[in-house]
């Protein structure tokens, strides 16, 4: 899952500081996340989610299909 963080935010092309601000966290909080040294929040899985536009079990590695169910 952590790196699925990583290759989404480096797709898109930006910095932990850059995608921190979007999620309104700090880029060291950020870091964790990414390194999975602390559980991301639902809210902020809800973030991401929405801002790469896939879904949350894709961001989870629950499955290689980014597509969202409607």
């Amino acid at each position: 899952m952590y790196e699925r963080l990583r290759n989404l935010r480096e797709d898109h092309d930006l910095k932990q500081r850059e995608i921190a601000e979007i999620l309104n966290c700090s880029q060291r909080v950020y870091s964790n996340y990414e390194r999975g040294d602390i559980d991301i929040p639902t809210e902020i899985l809800i973030k991401m989610s929405d801002y790469y536009n896939v879904s949350i079990d894709y961001i989870l590695n629950q499955t290689n299909n980014p597509n969202r169910q409607n």
